[in-house]
């Protein structure tokens, strides 16, 4: 089933070629996927949806400020859309690489404060695949269930605090105990080809919307779609905007 939902004010021209950030926008693009049908969950009638990915730096940038958002509508849903900024990866780990991510990763703190370490940039091998990373926050839903987000954070913590390797499976272990998932059940989810599928329908999905960089956040009455935000953007904002749209809704009711 295609998705018929509106996006009255999504829209970008930016050209995406493989990954990239912005420390203007705060906005980190996705690479391009081949074209293939897209299905989703059922959403309540009035919902905040993220799309981000775990291993998008802006993403962790602002994370404590999507977390401020839910708990301040607790009466509205709250979803993730996995993005899927750099799935399968390719990259070459190279000098240049990781000075450019070491340089990002440092314009992402001054603006949001959040930590990052830098002891990745002494593995020799790294491959910035951001897909099993997704596909782990999607594996954990079935425990998870309207708390995905403190999974999603504590997947992105350990990625760029700890700076351990999210494409390797033993990287979940120590997450799944934190929230009581039993690891085996979690790995034999994580590593099915269903999983793998409906991972890539969601990244699917948020390219169908328009979604042209991450992290974005969406708003849903019924079968509507607003952008709240599109790049870094600090809970005082995203909530002006969402006031604003139920404003408007309320005055056409």
């Amino acid at each position: 089933m295609n998705p018929k939902w509106m996006l009255p004010v999504i829209a970008s021209d930016m050209k995406v070629e493989n990954q990239s950030c912005d420390p203007e926008t705060g906005i980190c693009a996705p690479a391009e996927l081949a074209e293939s049908p897209s299905e989703i969950k059922k959403e309540a009638d009035k919902e905040i949806i993220y799309v981000g990915d775990p291993m998008c730096s802006w993403c962790w940038g602002i994370s404590n400020h999507l977390k401020a958002l839910k708990e301040y509508y607790p009466e509205f849903g709250f979803s993730i859309i996995v993005g899927g900024l750099r799935p399968g990866g390719g990259e070459a780990w190279d000098d240049n690489m990781k000075a450019f991510l070491r340089h990002h990763w440092q314009e992402v703190t001054a603006r949001s404060g959040q930590p990052f370490g830098y002891q990745l940039f002494e593995r020799e091998e790294f491959n910035y695949d951001t897909e099993p990373s997704c596909r782990a926050v999607v594996a954990s839903r079935q425990w998870m269930e309207d708390n995905e987000l403190a999974f999603y954070e504590a997947v992105s913590r350990k990625f760029y605090v700890d700076n351990e390797d999210p494409t390797e499976s033993e990287f979940y272990r120590s997450i799944c105990e934190q929230f009581d998932i039993p690891f085996d059940v979690f790995l034999a989810i994580f590593e099915s080809d269903q999983c793998k599928y409906e991972t890539h329908q969601e990244f699917q999905l948020n390219r169908q919307w328009g979604v042209r960089g991450y992290p974005t956040v969406l708003f849903k009455i019924k079968d509507q779609l607003y952008q709240i935000n599109h790049g870094y953007t600090e809970f005082d904002q995203m909530k002006s905007v969402i006031e604003k749209i139920l404003k408007e809704e309320n005055q056409l009711a």
